[in-house]
């Protein structure tokens, strides 16, 4: 059984684990992570292609490059990314009465995808994942533009 392994059993059952230092999480840990957890899928699953979801920047007549200088512009954009777990819809008189250790119901079951938002709009879901005591999200369905506009019909 792994550190982690251990490390999750002991908080299931109610035991402190060891103290752990804090330590900086770089690039290297998360893509072992990612790595470890999808090892088994690939050699199950056939090689995944690519979406062919958005437009060619190959477009005849446009010069070289230009779509992607166009493009540069507006990389550096700040955007707010959001992961939700669920939500909940309580009275005020409730709300009042929370307290530390208070445990607040959502609406999302155990084991359900999180939904990813980027200013607000959702643009795919994922699963928890944890490394090295911090959260992350794996992402498991992308949603396309259709999608998107199918939704917003509702």
């Amino acid at each position: 059984m792994s550190d982690d392994e251990i490390s999750d059993a002991q908080a299931n059952m109610g035991m402190d684990a060891a103290p752990a230092t804090e330590e900086p999480i770089s690039e290297d840990d998360w893509a072992a992570a990612m790595a470890e957890q999808t090892a088994p899928r690939e050699a199950a699953a056939p090689a995944a292609h690519p979406a062919d979801i958005f437009p060619s920047f190959n477009a005849p007549g446009a010069a070289p490059g230009s779509i992607m200088n166009e493009l540069d512009m507006i990389l550096d954009i700040p955007v707010q990314m959001t992961v939700e777990l669920g939500r909940t819809k309580i009275t005020i008189k409730n709300l009042l009465q929370l307290a530390h250790g208070s445990v607040v119901e959502l609406d999302a079951m155990a084991g359900e995808p999180m939904d990813v938002l980027v200013n607000g709009t959702l643009i795919a879901q994922g699963e928890v994942v944890v490394v090295n005591d911090k959260f992350g999200i794996r992402l498991t369905d992308i949603i396309t533009p259709s999608e998107r506009m199918r939704k917003l019909g509702r």
